[in-house]
């Protein structure tokens, strides 16, 4: 099965535009990162659009959700933390959301509605990438339910396509 994929530069107006709408939802000046004029190129495939920031997949668009990607390194060394349970780890790796009981600690503040990393409490890796339903003083006092929403996880299609290019 061959996947069909649509490559093209985004106009700087555009580029610019998509740039600080990602900036202001990550909390993390793109511009000042990318020092020189960033170049963005966008790779449409049947799931999502990747956008490509000097050649690095940066980002991914869904629908109309726009995030990081897993392997934004940048975005990932600052963003805050929640650390899984191991009993977890299989659940969230399929897409499941984040509940209370399987969470073990936060690290880092965040708002709701922020992107927030989670990563297993055994070794810290990054498992997957979720939107924060509360903010981290409730969601610390949260015993039931959903915490995170799972956007973004190892295993899933854009993940998959990422380690591709």
């Amino acid at each position: 099965m061959t996947e069909k994929m649509r490559r093209h530069f985004l106009k700087a107006k555009d580029a610019e535009a998509l740039l600080d709408m990602a900036s202001e939802k990550l909390k993390i000046g793109l511009k000042e990162l990318f020092k020189t004029r960033a170049n963005v190129e966008v790779v449409q495939t049947e799931f999502a659009e990747i956008y490509l920031i000097n050649n690095k997949p940066v980002l991914a668009k869904v629908g109309e959700k726009v995030f990081p990607t897993l392997i934004f390194d940048e975005f990932l060394a600052s963003a805050p933390r929640v650390r899984v349970d191991m009993g977890a780890i299989p659940h969230v790796c399929n897409g499941a959301n984040v509940m209370a009981p399987g969470i073990r600690r936060f690290e880092g503040d965040f708002r709701e509605g922020d992107f927030v990393l989670i990563v297993d409490d055994r070794h810290g890796k990054s498992l997957a990438l979720g939107e924060a339903v509360y903010d981290a003083d409730k969601a610390k006092k949260t015993t039931h339910g959903v915490v995170v929403e799972n956007v973004h996880y190892v295993g899933d299609k854009v993940w998959n396509f990422l380690k591709k290019v």
